[in-house]
């Protein structure tokens, strides 16, 4: 077993206000899909306030940006929720919902076992594959990085399923 976790953050740009009602189908299925990544194998944490969702923090200064993040045991575990599961039904809808982003929104690094990423590290990550690419520091499905203690040192090419999204 590893003594690392993988760590992810994802930004979208809302198409309103969350009291918008574009909104509505988003918030409508916060609850849901929050409780479905809490019961899935592998789920360690996720980003939240008080309310149970992420919602209500802007990190960026545009205030539509929103942010997710979450720490899973293993990339398989993350890609059985993303790609496989329930949360497919709304990614399908995402663009009723979110802008499409002019760059990179999500990024993916290994934490140490019990590390809880703060949001400013989520934020730098983010913003370095931005600026450098993937690389063991930070990557994403496209190309995975193994954790730092893993046998086998090459990038997985190709680790995502299609997004159910396009």
């Amino acid at each position: 077993m590893s003594a690392y976790h993988l760590a992810q953050i994802n930004i979208a740009r809302a198409k309103a206000e969350m009291d918008d009602p574009v909104m509505a189908g988003f918030v409508a299925r916060l609850d849901d899909v929050n409780k479905l990544a809490d019961d899935s194998p592998g789920f360690v944490w996720r980003l939240q306030t008080e309310e149970g969702d992420a919602t209500a923090l802007r990190p960026y200064e545009d205030n539509r940006i929103l942010v997710n993040m979450s720490v899973w045991e293993t990339p398989e575990a993350l890609r059985a929720f993303v790609y496989r599961g329930a949360h497919t039904d709304v990614m399908r809808q995402r663009k009723a919902w979110f802008e499409r982003m002019p760059e990179m929104y999500y990024a993916l690094w290994w934490i140490p076992v019990g590390h809880i990423p703060t949001l400013q590290e989520a934020k730098d990550r983010l913003e370095h594959l931005r600026t450098h690419g993937e690389s063991a520091q930070v990557f994403t499905f496209a190309k995975l990085f193994p954790a730092p203690d893993a046998q086998d040192a090459k990038p997985v090419e190709g680790f995502a399923d299609p997004c159910p999204a396009l």
